[in-house]
């Protein structure tokens, strides 16, 4: 699969997500974001809700590692822990490469499908869409089949978790799902609370990482 060149362009994209609707309205134009705006439809104008502020979160997308990191950082000056340089499998998506860039980018979208799917509206049509994204984004044959499973696959904390592979992992996860969700939602509170006990992540660092994605203007 290529899962990370996707994630990677999909980040670099998420980069441009705080700027203003061309449209002339005074919030954000959610379908310009993510790829032509797949995941923007999942998130915002699918459910019929106006993204305004929300879609700032986005910009967390862009630097995911390295805000992970950052968060990881202030909690542990908060309990005035000593932080060590990031090494190996626990080293910052954006420092990896081969294999271990490539599973965690797969974890990382994975985590980002269900986090879309977490109100627990999406059909048939939207699926495609947002299958077709993918491709647009250069998906090879194995990662469109993948993406096509994970839309329909049941929403499983546990699985994700056991997915990842470091702590940074874990904390790049829930930042990412973090970025996706609207957490005025009630069911997908509730998903991101039952990601982060699946990841093991206290609620004090989970609030950091949430702090953090609205931060990343």
């Amino acid at each position: 699969m290529n899962a990370q060149k996707i994630l990677s362009q999909i980040m670099k994209q998420a980069g441009g997500s705080g700027k203003p609707s061309s449209s002339g309205g005074g919030g954000f134009d959610a379908k310009s974001l993510l790829g032509g705006g797949a995941l923007g439809m999942l998130v915002g104008s699918k459910r019929g809700r106006s993204m305004g502020g929300k879609a700032i979160k986005y910009g967390a997308l862009a630097g995911l590692g390295a805000l992970a990191w950052k968060a990881w950082q202030a909690h542990q000056q908060k309990s005035s822990a000593p932080t060590a340089a990031p090494s190996g499998a626990d080293q910052p998506l954006e420092q990896l490469s081969g294999e271990r860039q490539e599973t965690r980018s797969l974890v990382i979208l994975r985590a980002m499908i269900a986090a879309a799917r977490a109100d627990g509206h999406i059909d048939a049509e939207e699926r495609a869409a947002l299958a077709e994204q993918i491709d647009a984004l250069g998906a090879d044959d194995e990662l469109h089949a993948w993406v096509e499973q994970q839309m329909s696959a049941p929403l499983d904390a546990e699985a994700i978790a056991r997915d990842t592979d470091s702590p940074q992992a874990a904390r790049e996860v829930y930042l990412a799902s973090v970025a996706i969700v609207d957490e005025q939602n009630p069911m997908e509170r509730a998903w991101l609370d039952q990601l982060a006990a699946a990841l093991k992540l206290d609620g004090d660092l989970c609030r950091t990482l949430e702090r953090q994605a609205v931060a990343a203007v």
